[in-house]
């Protein structure tokens, strides 16, 4: 049964990466992968253990893509009213390397405060503000990947494996920042000094349609959904530090208080403009085949760690591998490969907090790794699989011009945190 299961994830993820030569939609790839949950039930002995073990993990899932979608509503919402060109218009450069710098950096910080997946959805649509050529955009959403990978590691609520860690006792908030800012930083530094090398020349903007009349024209309207939409954004790490309720909850409630506020401030207007600006419109119009996409690649996943074949692999790596510092560089490489999420709870029940204290080497450098292996694919981090659905980035496309800058920054950060680790005593 288990090698069944491990021969369907590997074809179906396959087919994901081979998506253009297929011409099959990676949303139907992923998908297919689901029959990973029939191969175990068919073999199962107790099949209602089963059927509760996915209903456990659709529910799980379910707040990870509602969330997905609820952000998405929210950024198609600020979009619709061309809320991010008073964003845009104040980065007045078109130097692409200037460009590539100043948009890594805003997503590495706003990645912290938000979470790297609301923030690359932010900032993929920011850069179709700012880039018309959809080459050099792909470039730059690419890095927006490891950018916002990067600044969610060294922040409680800016990945989920590092709030994981921080809800689980592993790691403390404070401890947490300190310790991981510099690798973090160096995560993405390196691989973005080594392209802003390659970035040259002058970047061109796309058209300005303001003088459209079927778009938003009044700065009171665009700057009130940008900073709602914003402020709300960055509210549900808020909401759910204080409520403890699930993120998705935070979300769904922001979309709520926008759709509120979007309906009160548009009643006077005729029903074919206030159509194209509700968050009706915006719901219609975000990409559900990659919300699909997600839940399809989650799907599989979860069939591997309910059949303890991620437990058992991480066991194999502790025993395999005597460098413990190793085993956790191997653990963020494999999460480019496999979700992070179930990587890091088995982890999680493989050292104990007796033997590991919160805070000790162990836990950091997992949040670390966890947090920005998942850049040295496409399709290996929440971030990633978004930046996809967005832009259409394929996976042999990223894997070829941004994979190895990713690698670059992952291997680089770990150095620094080892050294900072053993060296300074930090």
């Amino acid at each position: 049964m288990k090698v069944l299961i491990i021969a369907i994830f590997v074809l179906g993820y396959a087919a994901v990466a081979l998506e253009q030569r297929l011409k099959i939609n990676k949303a139907a790839s992923a998908l297919l992968t689901g029959v990973c949950w029939t191969v175990y039930v068919l073999f199962a002995a107790n099949r209602e253990a089963v059927a509760e073990q996915l209903l456990h993990h659709l529910g799980n899932l379910s707040g990870i893509l509602f969330f997905l979608m609820g952000a998405m509503t929210i950024v198609e919402i600020i979009d619709a009213h061309d809320g991010f060109e008073v964003i845009t218009r104040r980065i007045t450069t078109n130097s692409k390397r200037k460009l590539l710098w100043i948009i890594c950096l805003l997503t590495f910080f706003l990645s912290a405060a938000l979470d790297n997946l609301t923030t690359a959805i932010v900032m993929a649509s920011m850069a179709r503000k700012l880039l018309a050529d959809r080459k050099d955009r792909m470039f730059l959403v690419g890095m927006i990947v490891i950018a916002a990978n990067a600044g969610g590691a060294w922040s409680p609520i800016g990945d989920v494996t590092t709030t994981m860690l921080w809800i689980g006792g592993q790691i403390t908030s404070g401890n947490i920042i300190i310790k991981l800012i510099v690798p973090s930083l160096v995560c993405l530094l390196v691989p973005l000094t080594v392209a802003s090398l390659m970035a040259k020349g002058k970047a061109t903007k796309p058209t300005s349609d303001e003088t459209d009349n079927s778009r938003i024209n009044l700065r009171f309207e665009r700057h009130l959904v940008l900073f709602a939409g914003l402020v709300l954004l960055i509210m549900v790490p808020v909401f759910k530090t204080v409520t403890h309720l699930p993120p998705y909850m935070g979300i769904l409630l922001a979309v709520a208080i926008l759709w509120v506020i979007t309906a009160f401030i548009h009643k006077e207007k005729d029903v074919e403009e206030k159509q194209q600006l509700s968050v009706e419109h915006a719901l219609r119009t975000i990409d559900v085949p990659s919300i699909l996409f997600f839940l399809g690649i989650l799907m599989a996943v979860a069939s591997l760690e309910s059949t303890q074949l991620l437990t058992h692999f991480a066991q194999l790596l502790n025993q395999r591998i005597a460098n413990q510092s190793l085993i956790v560089i191997s653990i963020g490489v494999l999460s480019a490969i496999l979700d992070n999420v179930p990587l890091v709870a088995a982890t999680m029940g493989m050292y104990d907090l007796r033997n590991f204290p919160p805070d000790s080497y162990l836990w950091e450098f997992v949040a670390y790794c966890a947090g920005t292996g998942g850049s040295l694919l496409i399709i290996g981090s929440a971030a990633g699989v978004a930046i996809m659905g967005i832009e259409k980035v394929s996976f042999f496309w990223y894997l070829k011009r941004i994979g190895w800058l990713a690698a670059l920054g992952y291997f680089a950060g770990a150095g620094v945190y080892v050294l900072q680790e053993y060296l300074l005593h930090l």
